[in-house]
């Protein structure tokens, strides 16, 4: 999935938030989230992203879309 289009700090904010509500623990989510930007950081060095992009930006919003979207992930 690539996010080329700037995201904005409110819908990253609101992204955030969804996220948190759909979790029943925000510790681990957090810790989620954290581990991913870091996996992501070091698996796609030979792949270039939009820099604008922060990895654990990346990661929320990657996170939120399989929550919300079941389909997106194959069975």
């Amino acid at each position: 999935m690539q996010y080329t289009a700037i995201v904005e700090s409110n819908q990253i904010i609101y992204k955030t938030e969804e996220l948190l509500h759909a979790s029943s623990n925000r510790y681990r989510i957090t810790m989620q989230v954290a581990n991913r930007a870091k996996r992501r950081k070091y698996e796609d060095i030979d792949i270039i992203d939009d820099p604008r992009i922060k990895p654990v930006i990346r990661a929320i919003l990657e996170m939120v879309d399989e929550i919300t979207q079941p389909g997106i992930i194959g069975d």
